[in-house]
C-alpha cells in the first residue's frame, strides 16, 4: 500500500493547559457516563421510586392476610404457632415468627419450603383471637416485604435477570458520584455564555435544558453521593470489598452471641435481606433443631423481660442444635428499635442482648443509611423524599440526552485527539500519573468501574480510528 493511500489525519490540536487538560478528560467522562450508564442509573432511579411509594399500597393489596377484624382476648402465641403449622404440615420448619404487632394484625409464621429463592419464606397468617388462617404468601428479607414489592426488590436490584443482573446496579452506584461531583466541576469552571437576541432557537433551546440539568444536579448532589455509597454497600464486587475494609477497621455491626457457653459477639450483616438467609438449592439442609410452639412463647417472654419489647419482633430459631434463639426488634423507624437477645429455647435463659444504643457510631451510620436508603428510616416523609428525588434523577437524565442531541446536529467536527487518552496525555507528568494511580486504585476497589472505564477507552479508540479515516 502506497503512503498516499493511507488515510490523513486531521491537524494536531492544540496544547492544553493543565486546567484545560483536566477540564477536558473530565467533560468526555462526564459524557460518556451519560451515555452508557445514564439508562442504567435511569432504571435504578425509576425503581427505587415504584419500590418506596408501594408500603401502603401492599398494605392494600394484602389486607386480608395482614389485617383482622376479630374482637376478644388475645389467644397465648403457643397456641398461634400451633395452629400455624397444623396448617403448613407435620414437616414443615418454622424458620421465624412475627408476633401481631397489635390487635387488629395478624401473627406471621414464616416456613422454609422447597422451591422458594434465598431469603424467601413461606408466610402463613394467623388471626391472634380467632386462630384462623388468614392467608399465605411468599415474604421476602427480615424487612418481610410480600410478592409485590419483591417483584420491584428484584427489578431495582438486578433486573430479575437473577445474580448476573447485579451488575447493572453496580455499575449505576459505581458512576453516580463520578457523575454528580464531575457535573459540579464543570458547572463551576464552565458557565455557559450569555446568549444575543440574535441567538438561534436551538442554541436558547440548549441554554435552558443546560440550566434545568445543571439546577437539578445540584439540587440533588448530596442525595447523589448518599445513594452511591449506601447502593455500593450492597452491590457484589464492590460491597465485598467495602464489608472487608469495615471488618479490618472494625466497623462491623454487632450481634448477639448465639453460643451458650459465652462466646463473645458476632457480626451482624445489615443487608441480611439481600443475601441468603436459606440454605440455596442443592445444598444439604443441617438436621433441625427441635421446635415446639411453647419453644416461641417462652424464648419471646424471656426476651421481654430482657427489655426487647418493640411492638415488632421477630423470633428467629437456631439453624442448628446447641444455639440460642433470637429475639430482634425489627422497627427501623426514627427512633431506631432494633435491640436483640439470645434466648436459651430449653431453659429460657437470656445469654446476650445487644442494644442499638450501644452500636459504634459507623454501625449506627451504616443502619441509619440503609433504612434511609430504603425508605424506612422516618416513615411516609422518607418515602416522599425519595420519590421526589428519583423523579428528579430521571429528569436531569433525561435532560442530559436532550442536551446531547440539541447539540449533536449543529456541534462542529470534534478532532479525533479529543478523547479520555488524549487528554490524560495532554497532561504534565506528574498529573498525569496521580491520576492514573487513582484510576487503578479505584478500578481495584470498584471492579464493575474498571472494567467499564476499559471500555470507554475502547469505545473513544474506536471513534479516533473512524474519525482518522474520515468517518464521523
Amino acid at each position: 500500500m502506497s503512503v498516499e493511500s493511507l488515510p490523513q489525519a486531521r491537524p494536531a490540536a492544540p496544547a492544553l493547559s493543565t486546567r484545560a487538560a483536566l477540564l477536558a478528560l473530565l467533560k468526555r467522562l462526564h459524557f460518556a457516563i451519560g451515555l452508557f450508564v445514564g439508562p442504567f442509573i435511569f432504571v435504578a432511579a425509576l425503581t427505587g421510586t415504584l419500590y418506596v411509594l408501594t408500603p401502603q399500597l401492599e398494605s392494600a393489596l394484602y389486607a386480608q392476610q395482614l389485617f383482622t377484624d376479630a374482637t376478644g382476648p388475645l389467644q397465648p402465641l403457643s397456641r398461634q404457632v400451633a395452629a400455624a403449622q397444623a396448617a403448613a404440615g407435620a414437616d414443615a420448619r418454622i424458620i421465624a415468627v412475627r408476633p401481631a404487632p397489635s390487635p387488629a394484625q395478624t401473627t406471621r409464621v414464616m416456613f422454609a419450603a422447597a422451591g422458594l429463592g434465598p431469603s424467601e419464606s413461606r408466610a402463613l397468617f394467623i388471626d391472634p383471637h380467632t386462630l384462623a388462617l388468614r392467608g399465605e404468601l411468599t415474604a421476602y428479607g427480615t424487612s418481610g416485604i410480600l410478592p409485590l414489592r419483591t417483584t420491584l426488590d428484584y427489578l431495582h436490584r438486578n433486573l430479575l435477570l437473577g445474580e448476573p443482573g447485579r451488575i447493572y446496579s453496580e455499575l449505576a452506584a459505581s458512576w453516580l458520584w463520578v457523575a454528580a461531583l464531575g457535573g459540579l466541576v464543570l458547572w463551576l469552571a464552565q458557565r455557559p455564555p450569555r446568549l444575543t437576541r440574535h441567538a438561534t432557537d436551538n442554541a436558547r433551546q440548549q441554554q435552558r435544558t443546560r440550566r434545568r440539568h445543571a439546577f437539578t444536579g445540584l439540587a440533588l448532589l448530596l442525595g447523589l453521593l448518599f445513594f452511591s455509597a449506601t447502593g455500593l454497600t450492597w452491590s457484589g464486587w464492590a460491597g465485598s470489598n467495602i464489608d472487608r475494609m469495615r471488618n479490618a477497621l472494625d466497623w462491623m455491626t454487632p450481634a448477639v452471641s448465639t453460643t451458650l457457653h459465652g462466646a463473645p459477639a458476632e457480626a451482624a450483616d445489615p443487608h441480611a435481606e439481600h443475601h441468603g438467609m436459606m440454605m440455596m438449592p442443592g445444598m444439604a439442609m443441617p438436621a433441625a433443631p427441635a421446635q415446639t410452639p411453647a419453644m416461641f412463647e417462652g424464648v419471646l417472654n424471656a426476651a421481654q423481660q430482657a427489655g426487647i419489647d418493640a411492638d415488632r419482633l421477630e423470633i428467629r430459631p437456631a439453624k442448628v442444635s446447641g444455639r440460642a434463639w433470637t429475639v430482634n426488634e425489627i422497627n427501623p423507624r426514627w427512633p431506631t428499635r432494633v435491640d436483640s437477645a439470645a434466648v436459651d429455647p430449653h431453659g429460657f435463659r437470656v445469654v446476650d442482648v445487644v442494644r442499638f444504643a450501644d452500636f459504634p457510631l459507623v454501625a449506627k451510620l451504616t443502619r441509619w443509611g440503609i433504612d434511609a436508603h430504603m425508605g424506612v428510616l422516618f416513615g411516609l416523609p422518607n418515602q416522599l423524599l425519595l420519590a421526589a428525588f428519583g423523579l428528579g434523577l430521571c429528569l436531569m437524565i433525561a435532560w442530559g440526552y436532550r442536551m446531547w442531541w440539541l447539540r449533536r446536529p449543529a456541534a462542529p467536527a470534534q478532532h479525533p485527539g479529543q478523547t479520555l487518552c488524549a487528554a490524560w496525555a495532554a497532561l504534565p507528568r506528574l498529573p498525569g500519573i496521580l491520576l492514573l494511580l487513582v484510576a487503578a486504585a479505584l478500578a481495584l476497589a470498584l471492579p464493575v468501574m474498571g472494567v467499564s472505564l476499559l471500555l470507554f477507552l475502547l469505545a473513544d479508540a474506536w471513534r479516533w480510528r473512524r474519525a482518522v479515516q474520515g468517518g464521523r
